[in-house]
This record gives structure tokens, sequence and C-alpha cells, in this order.
């Protein structure tokens, strides 16, 4: 079996519209906090989507956080064991390194990269 996504982000402009936005659609519940840094989603506008509280408790977490001056997209994270091996065996297969190894606020470190067509899909893993 593959690598199991982990974590899902919808960053956007506008990102307290974005939470009500899939508030009033999924009934999500959210709390606010920082992002694990600050190229994710500009400080106190992060909303964190505890996966275990929605629906039968089998959902993964989320975030909608973003900003004025972010891009727009819609982000996926798989669990990886070494992030910064996972980037260079994107690289390695003709990916391009977008961000990392970077480490969190929590005990894990992310890092994201483009495909050979250009979606950017993240890693997680433990901290180094």
């Amino acid at each position: 079996m593959g690598l199991p996504v982990v974590h899902f982000e919808v960053i956007g402009t506008a990102p307290d519209a974005l939470r009500d936005y899939y508030a009033g659609l999924f009934d999500w519940r959210f709390s606010t906090g920082d992002a694990t840094t600050e190229k994710v989603s500009q400080p106190g506008k992060y909303h964190f989507v505890d996966g275990g509280a929605t629906g039968d408790g089998n959902g993964i977490n989320g975030g909608i956080g973003g900003g004025d001056g972010f891009e727009r997209r819609v982000l996926f994270y798989v669990g990886v064991p070494d992030v910064e091996a996972a980037l260079s065996k994107a690289e390695s297969l003709g990916g391009k390194r977008l961000l990392g190894p970077e480490p969190s606020s929590g005990d894990f470190t992310v890092g994201r990269f483009a495909d050979p067509e250009g979606n950017v899909i993240g890693v997680a893993g433990p901290s180094a």
C-alpha cells in the first residue's frame, strides 16, 4: 500500500470568507491560529479543520488560509517518513522543489514540490 494523504489546504486571498463558505457548505468547524509558516498563510488567518470531528470521524485534517497576495490553490499533503528524501526523490523524477523542508510549530516538518506538469503537492513527516 502507498503512503497516505494526511492533510489538505484551501488557500485564497480571503481566508475568513473561505472558512465561512466551507462551514456553510460542509458543516465544518474550525479552530483559528497560525499556519506552519508565513509562506502558507498570514498569521492568525489559518483555520484548522479537525477531520476526526467531521462526519463519521474518519476524515483527514486540513486547513483554510492565505490572505492578500497569496496564490489561490487546493493542496494535499502526503505523509512520508523523511521530508528531505521525498523532496529529493521528487526532483530526481522531474519535479521541482518549492518549499522545505520547513519545521512546523508541531512535531513535524513539511515541504512542497511541483510535479512535471506543475501541480503542487505537499509532503509532511516527522521532525528531523
